[in-house]
């Protein structure tokens, strides 16, 4: 008997520990795509398309790989590094308290859009019904008040947009279908409100049609210079241009709401057009693939296409694939996110926005 009162007031002190962690509490909350995703689509029913849980991936840092898209560390594990959290689990591998500090729910080829690569990925809304699961989790576990505390405290943060658009529907005029993507992300922004969230990093989309698939692709289409594909990057700009209209709107109509918004477009265009100031040999050409440029999506041989061929040194590499940075970029973009100024992210940076009081 005296061994079970043992046990009892071990897990009631344990409890009261994890109470008093969570009025200081810093969690981080990841949503998005591929940038992002630390292995969900490991766990779901998809093709190797959409997931990277192989080697050479994740060789960098992890082993064996977790279905990171990257040779190592992506953003979100050096926030939560700078942050001083343990690394953000996907939302698949969480245990009874591993959501204090955050979940990741990103999935590699969601989009904003439920009809992109439908079937295949987490497509945003899904990944907030699963948020709303860890939050009512929350709740029982650790009653409103506090849960409401640990929400309100987190940082959630968004990499979503990228895939609506590399399967654009020509069918909709470009700013229509801007404003759809545009749309779908503010609905998913107000559902965590609603949960409780109060402060979004959300981060511009990168010049997409620069990536060594594009580039590939232009050049399979007769375009021999291999250049980047305008359309690709005129439809980021469209969503870019709306991004800090829209977040404006949310600050003036949802009370405490803030927000930071990361250049992610300018930071990576200066890595593509002048890659060794930054530390890189290449930025057109992958580290991983084959064809053109290595552009074609074929890393690790487990896709549709099996031959493929690897770097000799990655860090030479701005582009692990052919849509993925390597984890040097990935370092230098956190890095950025973490302490950038102004003329990056505004008007917050993390560092000063995981300290704002809620």
């Amino acid at each position: 008997m005296a061994q079970s009162n043992n046990v009892g007031s071990s897990s009631r002190s344990h409890d009261r520990e994890m109470q008093v962690q969570l009025q200081k509490q810093k969690a981080l909350f990841v949503f998005g795509d591929s940038l992002f995703d630390p292995g969900n689509n490991n766990y779901i029913n998809t093709t190797t398309q959409f997931q990277a849980n192989w080697s050479p991936y994740g060789e960098s840092f992890f082993n064996p790989p977790t279905g990171r898209f990257c040779d190592g560390r992506i953003i979100p594990d050096f926030i939560a590094e700078y942050a001083e959290l343990p690394l953000v689990p996907s939302y698949f591998e969480i245990g009874k308290d591993h959501f204090v500090h955050g979940v990741n729910f990103a999935s590699g080829g969601a989009g904003c859009l439920v009809e992109t690569f439908r079937g295949f990925v987490i497509d945003l809304k899904t990944q907030l019904k699963y948020f709303k699961k860890v939050t009512k989790d929350l709740k029982n576990k650790f009653g409103r008040k506090k849960s409401k505390q640990l929400l309100s405290n987190a940082v959630y943060i968004f990499s979503a947009g990228n895939n609506d658009y590399f399967n654009f529907d020509a069918t909709y005029p470009k700013h229509e279908y801007a404003n759809m993507v545009i749309g779908n992300l503010t609905s998913v922004i107000k559902g965590i409100y609603k949960e409780g969230g109060r402060k979004f990093v959300i981060l511009s989309l990168g010049p997409l049609g620069c990536t060594p698939g594009s580039r590939a692709l232009n050049f399979q289409q007769g375009n021999k210079s291999g250049n980047c594909i305008q359309q690709l990057t005129t439809l980021a700009k469209i969503h870019n241009s709306a991004l800090p209209k829209m977040l404006k709107q949310l600050e003036q109509k949802l009370p405490g709401f803030k927000y930071s918004l990361f250049d992610f477009f300018k930071v990576a265009s200066e890595r593509i057009n002048n890659p060794s100031k930054y530390g890189f040999k290449t930025s057109k050409t992958a580290c991983c693939g084959t064809g053109p440029f290595r552009g074609i999506y074929s890393c690790g041989g487990k896709r549709q296409v099996k031959e493929y061929k690897l770097c000799k040194n990655v860090k030479d590499y701005l582009f692990f694939d052919s849509g993925h940075l390597t984890e040097m970029v990935y370092k230098q973009v956190a890095e950025l996110l973490w302490n950038g100024t102004v003329d990056v992210i505004q008007p917050y940076n993390l560092k000063s926005f995981f300290h704002l009081p809620a």
